[in-house]
């Protein structure tokens, strides 16, 4: 500093740290943070104490260095003195919780204290499956719809956009080109208000929907028991049948929903007698065609095997060839459940 800089300015406001608020010492702190390029997360405080420290930095103009030295050093004394630090309030608190106590239990204190859930509201509504975002957009008016899909990620947007209905996604789309003046705190509020209604809805006690849960019951029973069923369950509710029978995987489905390539691996898992006995004792049009399936992708060698031990089987008993045939779909969904493979969807092409 040049001797005419240094006699322009004024003298300290302060000369020694005796006459400082810890405000005061505080603001100082975090000018010098800033002077070192430290990475200070201001953003994480309160508003009102962003505020008043802006404030409070803006009217201050220098202090002299013994001050700045005696300042740092009970900063330095006061964190290493701590021994351990608490949230400080319920929103921090849920906050360092979140993962260890349950969904219930948390939306119960939340709710209780009146605190909404921290952090970026964008950033879990973009955390959404398209699914979720959809309702989301169909519950809200066409401007707000328009907002949030212009905040979530472009790709998970054009999913959402192509989900939803002709009429609507249009009128959206044009509403995307009038959000020039939206201001960023009616963004703020939006995002708030969206996931304050992510937040009121309860947690689900199955993972899995019910047609997910009965199919895979219904994966385990006898041809005769679940055919019955589901016959009588079309005349109570049709759509909910229908989505039962997408969601069931038997020894029939295999063609439509496993694909041809992974066959080898189910091969390397089930029991060869096993596989033999379920060639054997395919009866219907589907089970053949499994049969084929099964066969035609494997080694022609394997296959060859399998047919000759199949033919040396004779006759199975229905009761004994579907116990086959079962093995044979468990090896299917226990290499499923270790993500070893993957099911087609049969609506795919539709």
């Amino acid at each position: 500093m040049s001797q005419m800089q240094t006699l322009a300015l004024p003298a300290p406001a302060v000369k020694g740290p005796e006459g400082l608020s810890r405000k005061a010492k505080a603001a100082i702190i975090v000018q010098f943070l800033l002077n070192e390029d430290s990475d200070v997360p201001l953003s994480a405080l309160p508003e009102e104490h962003q505020a008043e420290l802006t404030l409070l930095m803006g009217n201050m103009r220098y202090v002299d260095r013994e001050t700045l030295n005696t300042v740092v050093m009970e900063f330095a004394d006061e964190l290493e003195s701590v021994g351990l630090s608490f949230p400080g309030d319920m929103a921090g608190a849920l906050s360092a919780l979140d993962g260890k106590i349950s969904d219930r239990t948390a939306m119960r204190l939340r709710k209780e204290a009146g605190v909404r859930q921290t952090g970026d509201p964008w950033q879990r509504i973009n955390a959404l499956e398209e699914k979720q975002i959809e309702e989301l957009v169909l519950s809200e008016s066409t401007e707000v719809a328009a907002v949030m899909l212009s905040k979530i990620d472009v790709g998970k947007a054009a999913l959402v956009l192509a989900r939803l209905p002709g009429d609507k996604a249009r009128r959206i789309s044009y509403a995307v080109s009038m959000t020039t003046g939206v201001t960023p705190e009616a963004v703020d509020r939006i995002g708030i208000s969206l996931a304050t209604q992510v937040d009121a809805v309860p947690p689900k006690a199955f993972k899995a929907g019910p047609d997910e849960r009965l199919g895979a019951i219904l994966n385990y029973s006898n041809t005769a028991v679940r055919e019955e069923l589901l016959t009588n369950l079309e005349e109570d509710d049709k759509e909910f049948a229908e989505a039962v029978r997408k969601a069931i995987f038997t020894f029939a489905n295999i063609p439509a929903r496993l694909n041809a390539i992974d066959v080898p691996k189910i091969t390397r898992d089930v029991d060869p007698d096993e596989l033999a006995i379920a060639v054997a004792g395919a009866a219907t049009d589907e089970e053949k065609a499994t049969v084929e399936f099964l066969l035609s992708n494997m080694s022609k060698r394997m296959a060859e095997n399998i047919r000759e031990e199949a033919a040396a089987k004779g006759t199975i008993k229905p009761k004994v060839a579907e116990k086959a045939m079962g093995a044979v779909v468990g090896v299917i969904r226990d290499l499923v459940g270790v993500g070893e493979i993957e099911l087609l969807n049969p609506d795919e092409d539709e």
